[in-house]
């Protein structure tokens, strides 16, 4: 039989339902391998540092099954969202980031959920290689784990026996994935039927709010950032834009990968999406009226730019984000 260790931090403000809701479908899974004959595939504990770990001010206790200490191997270790704290949270579960490692080191497969990525991150096994969290948290993340490739377009991402997915509730996404991987399609489909999830999602675009990396602390950087945001009616030219600053455009283009993860044209495009994105969720304008709004006048060219950061036409965008503008 497999082990399978669901974690809980130490520390107020963790994510409750990931805890739950991994430990239920798996549990879920479990039982639908054993009525289909076959013998039950893993033991499945809550393992932590503390004998009982408080939720949402105390309205909420998990009593873990055993100590981490108690585990000496485990086949795939899920690592439930940490509180937004990341600071204090790493600090107050350093113990628990050291038992990551040398599981992982033994064999073991990891799965972050959301911001659980803080968590795996600090245990230096995701240096170089791919991963998600939520969107929210990109730029924290970003900061304080340079070596990391944070991709939050995916919904999941896997490399190397280390699986992460994206914010909230998308962690039932990963959780259906696991499933397959472990048991087989057949389980996944039934897991997600009976907790009626969604099957292989692989996006998390559509739900992103764009805000721009700005704790970089590269002056140039942050003033033509607020140039692009300023001019969200106009065709950007990236070479007007780095003369500007009086700055090559090779030296300009690396200065603002470094400080935003995006490309100045990047940047540009996912600024003036995220305006348009509100115009269709708050307005009934066209398409045209939109695109124009923020500076696009081919409308081919703004709706393969569109779907490239949404993974969504606009049309269907605003068909899915406002019921008033079908009316």
């Amino acid at each position: 039989m497999k082990h399978l260790t669901i974690i809980v931090p130490d520390g107020q403000g963790n994510n409750l339902s990931s805890i739950v809701g991994a430990y239920k479908i798996f549990t879920q899974a479990n039982d639908y391998w054993e009525q289909n004959g076959n013998k039950q595939l893993f033991n499945i504990q809550l393992a932590g540092v503390s004998k009982q770990v408080d939720f949402y001010d105390g309205l909420f206790a998990v009593k873990p099954h055993t100590d981490i200490s108690a585990i000496t191997k485990t086949n795939l270790i899920i690592i439930p969202s940490l509180n937004h704290n990341y600071e204090k949270a790493l600090k107050e579960n350093s113990v628990l980031s050291d038992w990551i490692a040398k599981q992982y080191k033994d064999g073991a497969e990891i799965a972050a959920i959301c911001t659980g990525a803080f968590l795996l991150a600090s245990s230096g096994l995701l240096d170089g290689k791919s991963c998600s969290t939520h969107w929210s948290a990109a730029d924290n993340f970003r900061t304080m784990f340079p070596k990391v490739n944070l991709q939050t377009d995916k919904l999941i991402t896997y490399e190397k026996g280390i699986y992460t997915n994206g914010g909230a509730y998308s962690f039932l996404n990963l959780i259906i994935y696991l499933i397959e991987k472990y048991y087989d399609r057949q389980t996944a489909i039934y897991c997600s039927k009976v907790f009626q999830i969604e099957m292989d999602r692989n996006s998390q675009s559509e739900f992103s709010i764009f805000t721009g990396q700005k704790l970089h602390g590269d002056e140039m950087v942050v003033k033509a950032q607020a140039y692009i945001e300023s001019k969200l009616h106009e065709k950007i030219s990236i070479e007007d834009l780095s003369s500007k600053f009086s700055a090559g455009r090779r030296n300009f283009d690396r200065r603002f990968i470094k400080a935003t993860g995006n490309t100045p044209v990047e940047y540009t495009q996912r600024v003036k999406i995220e305006s348009a994105k509100k115009s269709f969720e708050n307005s009934r304008k066209t398409i045209n009226e939109v695109m124009y709004e923020v500076g696009y006048s081919d409308v081919k060219a703004f709706r393969e730019v569109f779907r490239k950061i949404t993974g969504m036409s606009p049309l269907e965008y605003r068909a899915k984000y406002n019921k008033e503008a079908l009316n």
